[in-house]
């Protein structure tokens, strides 16, 4: 590879690690200078730099921007109006007592896809509290259970905003991402609540005190405990612990109701529609395409669409799917006495959160349409060809580099995609293993440059090593659980 094209692919990266790392900037002026800095010592002209940047971030966001704003909105409309809450106490039911570590990896794993991790894990968090009242132990493992589930979805599944940026940055399919990531899901699962079961009685006795009290009432808990005894090493409470976990009751943002209307009580099977409609619209666009291309027997540049999947494309297209999901969210989960300013407030909110990663998500387009348009992903790609690295397993390592060295999984999927877009064509890589690749990378080794990691040691109670040992631990575990099956997938679709 030539040294000053290598040169300028190394500076571009140190750029917005150091930069968010150790200046008050935050990613999305990082990536803007890391482009900047990359095109000039490659070598391309000033005005050609600003060029590619303007390119790179409009093509961006044309392609996602509007979808992460109305995930974003679904998502907060799910959780002021209890609906999370309800399909998360309809999967404990499913499961059964003595399930609730998978019932909560589950639950989070559903709730993630559309509520961002902090929020959801916030809104969660009191019916694992409620739990282990109940249960009287175990508050630890259902609390890393939880936040793991999260993790899973939030990095792999679509419409979270790194998955789509990484979709739309390296032009993978955002259906078969969205089933990939499913499947990656569903298959990773056991990992994290197997690791939650296994680590959490070492560090139920590491608890803060201010976390036992809320958690269990007054209590003594010694080293080992998990259930309930007057004998030594387990947990004698001393107050009885709240009813049972079906009476939590969910978010207050609703207010009370007027004068003879009835209380809001949000039903599972309603509360899911916001989530299934659009998830399974897009599905069946996908899958309707590649059965009438093969139908067809299409080539690539030559397939017209047969009138029923035309319209299949239609609805199944991101913008519209969510459209209706939000249409379902505001007007089957919310009561109807809820005033629409205070609707058009919550999705003003839903909006101003979601700024900011929009301008990050366009910032790493603008990087890779620099390092495109410079000569640098050419470059890389002949410089991986020529080792016996498999070329997907580069956005693997270098996500999971950049999301050691600054913390945000999203912004480590973004930069891990903007630098690797180059290689999908070049090195022949499927788009939806190279986002994938990303996604898997990006969840390596959370801690304390990961905000999402103080949400959950905070309310789990755990600090310093018990801290590291709980969270970090087990999402270093679904990291290296997913490089196996990289493998598979880039056999499968590569």
């Amino acid at each position: 590879m030539d040294l000053q094209l290598l040169l300028a692919l190394a500076l571009g990266i140190t750029t917005v690690i150091v930069l968010v790392l150790r200046t008050r900037l935050d990613a999305f002026i990082a990536l803007l200078i890391a482009a900047l800095v990359t095109g000039t010592v490659a070598g391309q002209a000033p005005l050609d730099i600003v060029t590619s940047i303007t390119t790179g971030f409009g093509g961006t966001l044309a392609s996602i921007g509007v979808v992460i704003g109305l995930g974003v909105g679904i998502g907060r409309i799910l959780e002021v109006s209890g609906a999370a809450n309800a399909l998360a106490r309809a999967f404990l039911r499913a499961f059964g007592k003595g399930r609730e570590p998978w019932a909560m990896g589950s639950v989070g794993a559903l709730i993630s896809i559309p509520v961002f991790c902090d929020s959801g894990y916030v809104i969660m968090n009191p019916l694992a509290r409620s739990i282990a009242r109940v249960k009287r132990g175990g508050y630890v493992t259902l609390a890393l259970a939880l936040g793991a589930g999260m993790t899973l979805t939030h990095h792999l599944v679509p419409p979270t905003p790194g998955p789509l940026a990484a979709a739309g940055i390296l032009g993978a399919d955002l259906g078969e991402l969205i089933l990939a990531g499913l499947v990656f899901t569903v298959i990773l699962l056991p990992v994290v609540v197997l690791y939650a079961k296994w680590i959490g009685p070492k560090l139920e006795s590491s608890i803060n005190s201010e976390v036992r009290e809320a958690v269990y009432g007054k209590v003594a808990v010694a080293a080992g405990a998990g259930s309930v005894s007057g004998a030594a090493g387990t947990t004698t409470v001393l107050d009885e612990p709240a009813a049972d976990a079906d009476t939590f009751d969910p978010s207050a943002a609703l207010g009370e109701p007027p004068a003879g209307a009835k209380p809001h009580r949000m039903n599972a099977g309603l509360a899911s529609l916001p989530l299934v409609v659009p998830l399974l619209l897009i599905v069946l666009n996908t899958v309707g395409t590649a059965i009438d291309k093969n139908n067809q027997g299409a080539l690539i540049g030559d397939y017209a669409p047969s009138d029923w999947v035309a319209l299949l494309a239609f609805f199944g297209h991101p913008i519209v799917a969510l459209v209706i999901g939000m249409l379902l969210a505001v007007y089957l989960t919310l009561p109807r006495w809820v005033p629409r300013n205070k609707v058009q407030s919550w999705l003003g909110q839903a909006a101003a959160s979601v700024g900011l990663i929009l301008l990050i998500t366009g910032a790493g387009g603008a990087l890779g349409q620099v390092l495109r348009d410079s000569g640098v992903g050419d470059a890389l790609a002949e410089a991986v060809a020529s080792t016996s690295l498999p070329a997907f397993l580069v956005p693997f390592v270098i996500a999971s580099l950049v999301r050691v060295a600054q913390g945000s999984g999203t912004v480590a999927m973004i930069t891990a995609a903007a630098v690797t877009a180059p290689l999908v064509t070049s090195l022949g890589v499927d788009p939806v293993v190279a986002a994938l690749a990303c996604c898997a990378g990006s969840m390596v080794f959370s801690y304390f440059n990961d905000s999402y990691f103080w949400v959950v040691t905070r309310f789990t109670g755990l600090d310093g090593t018990s801290a590291l040992r709980g969270w970090s631990g087990i999402t270093t575990a679904v990291w290296a659980g997913s490089l196996p099956l990289l493998f598979i997938a880039d056999l499968i679709l590569g």
